[in-house]
């Protein structure tokens, strides 16, 4: 192995072991910021030291070990050993690593996921929402500043800010980092499912790279959600979300073709839909409506992904239905790309031209800089006859996208309008 693929190993190895090393750091040092820079620093001494003595057998233990061993040694030259003495019943002098897994045994909690209990301590009510969510996101979900502005259509200065003073901010507080119980985990719960579903739309719809999805995000999204309906089985929204994400993430196979360009969902063999998923999806829909949460946001969602994934071949959509279910959401969670999305539907269920209307009642300073809006206008126009006007939107679209794949993708179907317009001349 060369020192460039073993590199890539570490990074690779890091990337996957990353969340769950800050989550029990930062049950050690309750400071969220210092637990990134300790698995930070472990990272570090991976790519020096493993080079020379090979990658371990098991590299997220070894991970562990050193930064617990950091963590440890930065509790003692900042005098927090006697606060952790009175808070464990341990004096940590005394102890080596197997002292480390007595202090993390002792502060386990009814979640039982490390994961999932950094999403509540990031979620406190001290920070503001879009503050919880973004922190979460790169604590958790691994996401650049880069990426959680695209998912949030903000600047990349503004969530940096935000990720910075919300790391401040629980510093400052001297929380316990103690997972929410009772009545405050239900009042935070609204926050968390945010977060899960803006991890798992960022695996599903990869902002930025070389791939169009990110199936690890998925998986992590999928875990999390169930976790959640396992310890909230009668919360109407957790059902929502997992109902919304296991059916999506049933189409990640058929999603992406040989050459990795996207498969539009109409296009999509679907055969290669996970019928398991959608089984556990549709499932948990029912159970989420029974409990009287239809029209939840989640809820709605979910039914909207019911549509298609109870739709043998495309011709079988009842888009008329999927068009209703937007016009709910559009009034139970309002935004621009609900109202895209909309326009979609409608145009699927009523023709282009409606679908074009749609897209100019939408602001467009609020979708400025969004690949998806101008990439539907361009698919309005050409199924309304108009290829000309369809190529420009696309290549529109592709010059807005931070996608590799997105953006060929768009390109090609630039250049079949050309392809069109000119077998209309003919």
């Amino acid at each position: 192995m060369t020192i460039t693929d073993l590199r890539h190993t570490i990074e690779t190895i890091f990337r996957i072991e990353r969340a769950r090393l800050i989550a029990s750091l930062a049950r050690m040092v309750r400071d969220v910021g210092l637990a990134e820079e300790l698995a930070q620093d472990a990272f570090v001494t991976a790519l020096s030291e493993w080079p020379r003595t090979g990658v371990p057998t098991n590299p997220g233990a070894w991970l562990n070990a050193a930064a617990r061993r950091r963590a440890i040694d930065l509790i003692r030259r900042n005098r927090m050993l006697a606060r952790k003495h009175a808070e464990i019943g341990r004096d940590l002098s005394e102890e080596d690593e197997g002292g480390v897994a007595a202090i993390e045994a002792a502060m386990d909690d009814e979640v039982g996921d490390e994961l999932l209990s950094l999403i509540f301590i990031a979620c406190h009510p001290i920070l503001s929402p879009e503050a919880r969510v973004a922190l979460t996101l790169r604590l958790i979900g691994g996401l650049t500043t880069e990426e959680i502005a695209r998912a949030y259509l903000a600047s990349e200065a503004t969530i940096a800010q935000r990720i910075v003073r919300a790391k401040r901010a629980l510093g400052k507080a001297g929380l316990s980092f103690e997972v929410p119980r009772g009545r405050e985990r239900q009042e935070r719960l609204s926050s968390v499912l945010a977060v899960i579903y803006l991890i798992f739309n960022e695996g599903y719809s990869a902002t930025s790279g070389a791939d169009l999805t990110r199936p690890v995000l998925c998986a992590e999204a999928q875990r999390l959600a169930r976790i959640l309906a396992g310890l909230a089985p009668d919360e109407p929204e957790v059902l929502g979300l997992l109902a919304l994400v296991e059916i999506q993430a049933s189409r990640l196979a058929a999603r992406i073709g040989p050459d990795g360009l996207p498969i539009p969902l109409t296009e999509q063999n679907r055969a290669r839909w996970d019928r398991l998923l959608i089984r556990r999806g549709l499932l948990a829909l029912e159970r989420a409506e029974a409990l009287g949460g239809a029209l939840g946001p989640y809820a709605l969602q979910a039914a909207l992904a019911a549509c298609h994934a109870r739709a043998n071949r495309p011709e079988d959509t009842d888009w008329a239905r999927i068009a209703g279910l937007y016009d709910l959401l559009c009034l139970v969670m309002p935004s621009p790309v609900v109202e895209l999305n909309r326009a979609v539907a409608h145009s699927m269920a009523f023709g282009p031209d409606t679908g074009l209307r749609l897209l100019d009642d939408i602001d467009p300073t609020s979708l400025a800089q969004y690949a998806p809006l101008p990439a539907a206008r361009g698919a309005f126009l050409l199924r309304a006859g108009r290829p000309a006007d369809a190529r420009a939107q696309f290549e529109l679209a592709a010059s807005l996208s931070r996608n590799e794949r997105e953006r060929a993708f768009l390109l090609g179907r630039a250049a079949a309008c050309s392809q069109n317009a000119d077998q209309n001349k003919v």
